[in-house]
């Protein structure tokens, strides 16, 4: 009853242990018990376990494969051309009842449709292909808006937005709303093409596509930005930009 344990602080034996954690962070107690015997810190394992309880070094468990992060911080609302691009996915049948998947690539600003990519499957090497054709021909954007998907956090798009200048913004998860600008235009394809064709093959939904899209920038009055057409609007911006003397450079309708 009179007993006092006489325990030592093992205070350098901890501050080796969390060097080694430290730098080897998913090695369990047993292998780092390894490592420390290595250098001639030997315990019985009861003792590095408890140890390493206490120093709260246990391996933390991974939740799933490695993913393409990107930023998550509020958006401030676009002033130009190529400055926020837009992406999601929309799906349909043909008339054998087979599934495809359109790629869609909206400029917020201009309302321009970049992009309509159709087939019966993109993956983020396929996505990140097609990202590089449209800036080929429109410039590189200062930010592109996603949702979750799992071809836009692959590996591939990861790889994709670090080796450009480019900020990859995700939205939060079940939170459509944060990426309005291409729902919307989702809302627009389904409604007055996909809900409206029979697509016989992939060919023809390329080809229906193709027209749509062309149609939708340099015919259909868009309300978003003053009933002009995207293209109108994106020349509208370039014929006024030298005239612009005010620090909001918007949309000047």
């Amino acid at each position: 009853m009179r007993y006092a344990p006489r325990r030592g602080d093992d205070g350098d034996l901890r501050s080796r242990l969390r060097e080694i954690a430290a730098e080897r962070r998913r090695f369990g107690y047993r292998r780092l018990g390894i490592m420390l015997a290595r250098e001639g810190l030997v315990m019985n394992h009861k003792k590095l376990l408890r140890l390493y309880r206490e120093e709260n070094l246990r391996v933390r468990r991974r939740r799933g494969r490695k993913r393409a992060m990107g930023t998550r911080a509020p958006m401030a609302l676009p002033q130009g051309p190529n400055q926020r691009w837009s992406l999601d996915f929309v799906s349909d049948t043909l008339i054998s009842g087979r599934r495809i998947r359109i790629l869609a690539v909206v400029d917020d600003f201009t309302r321009e449709c970049l992009a309509l990519v159709a087939d019966t499957s993109l993956s983020g090497a396929r996505v990140a292909r097609e990202l590089d054709a449209v800036i080929a021909v429109c410039g590189l954007p200062l930010m592109i808006v996603s949702d979750n998907g799992t071809e836009l956090t692959s590996l591939a798009i990861l790889s994709w937005a670090q080796e450009r200048p480019v900020e990859w913004h995700y939205i939060a998860p079940g939170k459509p709303q944060q990426n309005g600008y291409v729902e919307s235009f989702n809302g627009r394809l389904r409604d007055e093409c996909l809900n409206e064709t029979l697509f016989v093959s992939l060919g023809h939904a390329r080809s229906v596509l193709r027209l749509w899209r062309d149609d939708y920038n340099h015919v259909r009055p868009h309300s978003g930005v003053g009933g002009l057409t995207p293209a109108d609007a994106a020349k509208r911006v370039v014929q006024h930009r030298p005239e612009r003397h005010h620090t909001n450079p918007g949309l000047q309708l």
